[in-house]
């Protein structure tokens, strides 16, 4: 018997503004993730993946379609999913340690000790213990990212949303927070959806690669499975014939002919090839 996938969305369309005003964003989204499996959705940046996982996130709606989560329709936010953005969303005033224990004191109500421990051990999983009492502005972009992870983790969610969350950070960082992502979803094993707009951050990490044409009415293309065993060195993977014709695959799609590719080459809508 199929197993039911563990979260799904169908004939979802999403857009903004009125009447003439109003761009289509997101169309005839259709789309499985199996339990435990690590999805890399890679496309151009401003076609829409924001407004994906912000859909899946429960924090905005769909014009149509449906979308669930374990069987259940997402109409709000909740803890079940945990999301990182870009950005960081950190609390300025806190130290690390606060910033995680926020999150933690709105979902378990556990002695002080036991959550002390807790937290202690999402801290150690990142590998912040020594700058626990520190503040945002203390850190490094890199670290309010591990940081960003660790909270989301803590809340222990069913599904773990990651929108271009090293996007922003410097080649080394970002290489270096790629691997730490990589280990600790080999020990959670939770489900996770990563939004990239590099083919070859989804080969690193992901079980399966999706991408998603570039907008107004963007949507997603075929599946890639991505078939190399675990760990991955990013070395190697770059050498494999296998992953050069996998990843050709993906961009011929990304950068083809037809609607796949943005109308006009800006910053905005930047897809990383290298």
């Amino acid at each position: 018997m199929t197993e039911e996938p563990f979260l799904s969305l169908t004939n979802v369309c999403k857009g903004y503004g009125s009447a003439k005003q109003r761009t289509e964003v997101l169309r005839d989204i259709n789309l499985e993730v199996r339990r435990g499996e690590f999805l890399a959705i890679v496309g151009y940046s401003g076609a829409g993946k924001t407004t994906l996982i912000s859909m899946i996130a429960g924090l905005i709606h769909p014009d149509s379609g449906r979308i669930e989560l374990d069987g259940r329709q997402i109409v709000e936010p909740g803890p079940d999913r945990g999301v990182v953005f870009q950005n960081y969303s950190l609390l300025p005033w806190l130290t690390v340690y606060d910033n995680i224990a926020l999150a933690v004191d709105q979902l378990f109500d556990w002695p002080a000790d036991q959550k002390r421990a807790y937290i202690e051990k999402f801290i150690a999983m990142v590998n912040l213990t020594p700058a626990r009492h520190k503040k945002p502005a203390e850190l490094s972009g890199g670290m309010r990212q591990r940081v960003a992870v660790a909270r989301a983790l803590a809340m222990d969610p069913a599904i773990l949303l990651l929108d271009e969350p090293l996007g922003a950070l410097d080649a080394l960082t970002r290489a270096t927070l790629q691997d730490e992502i990589e280990r600790i979803w080999e020990q959670d094993q939770k489900t996770v959806i990563l939004i990239t707009n590099d083919v070859d951050e989804g080969l690193l990490l992901a079980d399966r690669i999706i991408p998603l044409s570039a907008g107004p009415r963007a949507t997603l293309g075929p599946s890639f499975d991505v078939p190399f065993d675990r760990p991955r060195d990013r070395k190697a993977l770059g050498q494999d014939p296998h992953c050069k014709r996998l990843k050709k695959q993906i961009l011929d799609w990304l950068l083809g002919p037809g609607s796949h590719k943005p109308r006009s080459a800006t910053p905005k809508r930047e897809l990383v090839t290298a």
